[in-house]
């Protein structure tokens, strides 16, 4: 039985089921009824009552409160079940002093957390569910954590095979030609030399060249998954110091390792005076840049004189009229229809489907954005281009101008 002492009041702390199971159906009343000011009881009087109702209502209960001695299945067995199929659920035995065998073998076997010695103190008992919650809060934020990080490094997989499979099905394409163009020396040829026939002169280092490029960037973005690993599980990595990152050189990476193809680069200018400090994600967000880039790349295809305009801007307003530093990616393409813009942060919508296009591109954008606590905005009229606004928190610093550095002949 309880020991009754002067009732406790507190703040209540969020709701979470405490189960207390004893034979004595006399106990199972004063606990309910001496600790239900601060928490949601809910009793059994067996071992196999209360684990009908974990299977029931499992995902609410928070902490398990177990007599030892009961006719049949003892608490041990009870704590020993509910370990294996509920271990979110924090465990506490009660047992008499003569029992301190049983107590220490429970707490040694990991089955419990806290023993509590029968008869039960009031005060004690409180103190203990208190902490037991606490312990179940922290269990439960870092299942989310951990959810939410294998969620993104699951999406971030999907996102970059998506990324990898043109780069890399165009340096096998160049390969396949390169083969096919090879011809057999003849008998009067130098030897260790090849013979490539080509359609047009310089065809051939052109390829190269291009194969090149792709691959080095399939590599950029297989090295920024591999920081993004590193970021969702740090603890299975060394330690390191975090580097500041700033906006302007992420700007000036993605410029350099981007493969550009043909006169891509000289439709790209940069306007980088007002420089920020990004959060610490170089992987996601270099990713980001990275398809934004080659949506508007692509959408500027066969345009007249066309431009990519790249601007940080250290107080631009959002659609609310919030200020924010941000990055403008600003095309002069022929726009996005309305119907289109209307569903484009919606869910996967393209309109490139038969170039491959799966339309995730800007849906991912949007998830890293919001996972920094910053925003994405797309505005565009048909026949006036496009521009996409990537918002990031106001707290972050800014960074005074020092040389300024415009694209693209920087």
């Amino acid at each position: 039985m309880l020991s009754p002492t002067a009732p406790e009041l507190a703040a209540p702390l969020e709701t979470r089921i405490i189960l207390f199971v004893d034979d004595e159906p006399q106990a199972c009343k004063w606990f309910a009824r001496l600790f239900s000011d601060e928490f949601t009881i809910l009793t059994a009087t067996s071992a196999d009552a209360a684990l009908l109702t974990l299977k029931a209502r499992g995902p609410e209960i928070a902490v398990l409160v177990t007599d030892y001695r009961m006719p049949g299945r003892d608490g041990l067995s009870l704590l020993n079940q509910a370990q294996r199929e509920h271990w979110r659920v924090v465990r506490l035995l009660a047992t008499a002093y003569a029992e301190k065998d049983v107590a220490l073998a429970a707490i040694n076997q990991g089955r419990v957390m806290r023993i509590l010695e029968k008869p039960l103190d009031q005060a004690q008992v409180r103190e203990a569910l208190r902490e037991a919650l606490e312990i179940h809060r922290h269990y439960e934020r870092e299942r989310a954590r951990l959810e939410g990080r294998t969620a993104a490094m699951r999406e971030t997989l999907g996102f970059l095979a998506h990324e990898l499979n043109t780069p890399l099905a165009t340096v096998l394409g160049y390969m396949e030609a390169l083969k096919s163009r090879h011809r057999t020396p003849g008998p009067d040829a130098p030897p260790g030399l090849a013979q490539i026939a080509e359609n047009r002169p310089g065809d051939t280092l052109a390829m190269i060249a291009a194969a090149e490029r792709r691959t080095l960037y399939a590599l950029s973005l297989l090295a920024t998954f591999v920081q993004s690993a590193r970021d969702a599980y740090p603890a299975a990595y060394a330690e390191t110091v975090p580097v500041p990152l700033s906006a302007a050189s992420l700007v000036r990476s993605l410029l350099q390792e981007y493969p550009f193809e043909g006169g891509e680069r000289d439709w790209v200018s940069c306007e980088l005076e007002a420089d920020f400090t990004l959060p610490a994600q170089r992987d996601l967000l270099y990713l980001v840049l990275c398809t934004l880039t080659k949506n508007a790349l692509l959408a500027l295809q066969g345009g007249p004189q066309p431009s990519l305009l790249i601007r940080l801007e250290q107080d631009a307003p959002d659609a609310g009229g919030i200020c924010h530093p941000a990055m403008r990616f600003s095309d002069n393409g022929p726009g996005i229809a309305p119907e289109i813009l209307a569903q484009l942060m919606q869910g996967p919508v393209t309109t490139r489907s038969a170039q491959g296009g799966s339309g995730m591109g800007l849906l991912f954008c949007r998830r890293v954005l919001e996972s920094m606590g910053g925003l994405i905005e797309v505005r565009s009229e048909p026949g006036h281009g496009a521009s996409i606004m990537l918002f990031f928190k106001t707290d972050i610093s800014l960074i005074s101008p020092d040389l300024p550095w415009k694209g693209p002949s920087s």
